[in-house]
């Protein structure tokens, strides 16, 4: 996993994003923005690379993308060079299926090899799902900003979760 980001489960392969797949991420995107927060896309793609801390992978079965995952820079800021915002996205028919567990499986065996030391979410409330998910891959409650952004003409508060990795034997 570290050299080539790919791994097959039931048949679902992740894989880093390629330009080919930019539609389909959108197009989740756009569920998401329509039924979850809004999302600035503005040269959002640009920031991914194969390789290094910020990676854009994707879960598809066969030629449909079921959804992705991402670890960006949390701020341009030189004091947080370790430390990355990791965010899931999927399908609307592809949740509750092992989707969501085999992308963030993926990214953070890639991570795991790379100068992260904290890995950062913001999960929009309510969203029990995503929460369980976090949880499941070792994320701890930070806090919660309360009405923090608008949505729908509706204030909406998120939930902080962070991982810390393990220190790398050097």
């Amino acid at each position: 996993m570290r050299d080539r980001a790919a791994a097959h489960s039931d048949s679902i392969e992740i894989a880093l994003a390629t330009g080919d797949d930019h539609r389909h991420i959108v197009d989740i995107l756009n569920d998401a923005a329509a039924n979850s927060t809004v999302m600035e896309q503005h040269d959002w793609f640009k920031q991914f690379s194969p390789t290094g801390p910020h990676r854009l992978l994707i879960a598809r079965r066969g030629n449909e993308v079921l959804g992705y995952t991402s670890s960006q820079p949390y701020r341009a800021h030189g004091a947080f060079k370790e430390t990355v915002e990791v965010g899931i996205a999927l399908h609307p028919d592809s949740r509750g299926q092992g989707v969501g567990t085999a992308l963030y499986r993926a990214l953070f065996d890639l991570l795991a090899h790379e100068p992260v030391h904290v890995a950062l979410a913001g999960i929009a409330l309510p969203n029990e799902a995503s929460v369980a998910l976090h949880r499941k891959f070792g994320f701890t409650e930070v806090g919660v900003f309360r009405d923090y952004a608008v949505k729908n003409d509706q204030y909406i508060s998120s939930l902080w979760m962070q991982r810390i990795f393990p220190v790398r034997e050097s």
